[in-house]
């Protein structure tokens, strides 16, 4: 028997308010030790996705510029000066989280079989998926999640006789 995502999927998802920091947003990810969250707009829908990875690019890409490659030492150092300004700037207006978020939410529903999902989140290079029913988010599947399927006999075996 084929093993299907609302077997393996986290039921409670925490979600964010796309209004928060990207401060905020930190400490919640870290208090609650994950990596990612959904995204909520006022009306309380899903609207994207917030990530450890999207706070780092924000500040990394704040700081670096491939352009430097092309300057001489004295204009990149200038560069360096003017960046590190406006990102000084920067963090006196809070970054919300709607301004780091990926916008794209894909999902699959609680009938899809495991083997599917793991090739749709190897192909879009995911960490984590939503799992649907009736178009309604009913929970989660992350890496972790998939690796239950691995460490889980049964579920091993399922998967194997699938094939």
């Amino acid at each position: 028997m084929t093993v299907l995502a609302y077997e393996i999927m986290t039921p409670s998802i925490k979600a964010v308010p796309q209004s928060w920091t990207m401060d905020r947003l930190a400490r919640f990810l870290t208090d609650n030790e994950i990596t990612g969250s959904p995204v909520t707009d006022d009306d309380g829908e899903i609207v994207g996705i917030a990530t450890l990875k999207d706070i780092t690019e924000f500040r990394w890409n704040a700081t670096r510029s491939d352009a430097d490659r092309h300057l001489t030492p004295e204009e990149r150092e200038e560069a360096r000066r003017l960046r590190m300004v406006i990102f000084e700037e920067m963090g006196k207006v809070p970054v919300e989280v709607r301004d780091i978020m990926t916008p794209i939410v894909l999902s699959v529903d609680e009938k899809t079989p495991v083997r599917d999902i793991a090739n749709i989140m190897m192909r879009e290079h995911l960490h984590r998926i939503f799992v649907t029913n009736d178009s309604k988010i009913t929970g989660i599947i992350t890496t972790y999640d998939m690796l239950k399927v691995i460490s889980d006999e049964e579920l091993t075996q399922r998967c194997a006789d699938n094939d």
